[in-house]
């Protein structure tokens, strides 16, 4: 059998190479294909706005030495935004006979809703008749409602409501130690 020819080993290193280009043609066409609503480079936007705001919530509780910390914040807004982003990719779909049910979207918040107040209120407790950590509660909550409207595409609503959150937190805990209204609980 003769020697392979530099022109047969290019050939065929010519066609492995190029099945493997089909084949990722094909998995990045299935991959990309599954947003209608909301391009993937959007959908990527919307989830970073999610995590850096829900960092900055995170990252002042996290300062203070709260029980929900950065990690919390960015996990719960940056979920919060995915589910309303495959809310929106969701809601075209229909089920049922003849396509007579859809999916409501507005269903998928109050999931997230409901699951981020069941987080929040497992960080509130009583302890010698005070109650602890209700403010880092509804900073958590906070941080849910923010990232829903970032994978809504309501950045800037979602960026003010952050800054706004950061000034209760910060500004009034503050001015409530200083007055005395405050004995530290939280």
């Amino acid at each position: 059998m003769p020697a392979p020819t530099a022109a047969g080993t290019a050939g065929s290193a010519s066609r492995s190479t190029g099945g493997g280009a089909r084949v990722l043609d094909a998995l990045k066409t299935d991959l990309l294909s599954g947003f209608n609503e909301v391009s993937p480079v959007v959908s990527a936007a919307r989830l970073v706005a999610a995590l850096v705001l829900g960092a900055l919530i995170g990252l002042e509780r996290e300062i203070k030495g709260k029980p929900a910390g950065l990690r919390t914040h960015v996990l719960v807004s940056a979920g919060a935004a995915l589910f309303v982003i495959v809310g929106l990719e969701l809601g075209d779909l229909t089920f049922g006979e003849n396509g007579s049910h859809s999916i409501d979207p507005l269903r998928l918040i109050e999931a997230v809703t409901a699951g981020v107040a069941f987080l929040a209120a497992g960080l509130i407790f009583t302890s010698g008749g005070k109650v602890r950590n209700i403010t880092t509660g509804a900073a958590l909550w906070l941080s849910g409602a923010i990232g829903l409207a970032c994978g809504a595409g309501e950045v800037p609503l979602a960026a003010m409501a952050t800054v706004l959150v950061l000034i209760v937190i910060s500004v009034l805990g503050w001015l409530e130690t200083r007055t005395g209204l405050n004995d530290g609980q939280d």
